[in-house]
């Protein structure tokens, strides 16, 4: 029986895929459990229609994060922590204190979407890439200052 799958399944295919499978295993398990329906021709329409919708939706996402990132790469954003010898930090940087850096500053973005390998530790400059869409990435640049 050949079906359309409604959903990624790691052993069948992506979600929109027409495979073929036993019939048995179509009846009984992937079209009850909604995971998939019978390749006939107006669900083939159906389905090409939905996927145009959400390339389209997809589109407008990636536009908006590109000019999200073009922003970004104009904001600076310098924070001051208590340092000791030789310029280091008590405690760090971390992607909250960035977080909060941004919001003060009218940019709201998620700190699961910045991109931090380990915390910042040091006084000085640095670039820290924020995940915006896939494969579209914009840098704040994050001055650090110390205080004594």
């Amino acid at each position: 029986m050949k079906i359309i799958l409604k959903q990624d399944i790691e052993s069948l295919g992506k979600m929109g895929t027409i495979i073929k499978v036993s019939d048995g295993y179509a009846r009984n398990y992937l079209i009850p459990k909604d995971l998939a329906v019978e390749a006939n021709t107006r669900n083939i329409k159906a389905m090409e229609h939905e996927k145009r919708i959400i390339s389209e939706k997809a589109e407008k996402e990636k536009g908006k994060a590109q000019a999200t990132a073009e922003m970004l790469d104009r904001v600076v954003i310098t924070l001051s922590r208590k340092v000791g010898e030789q310029d280091k930090l008590f405690g760090s940087v971390t992607s909250r204190d960035i977080e909060e850096a941004l919001q003060d500053q009218g940019v709201v973005i998620d700190r699961k979407n910045i991109v931090l390998d380990e915390p910042i530790k040091s006084v000085g400059e640095f670039k820290v890439k924020v995940k915006l869409y896939s494969g579209v990435t914009g840098s704040i640049k994050v001055n650090v200052i110390g205080e004594k």
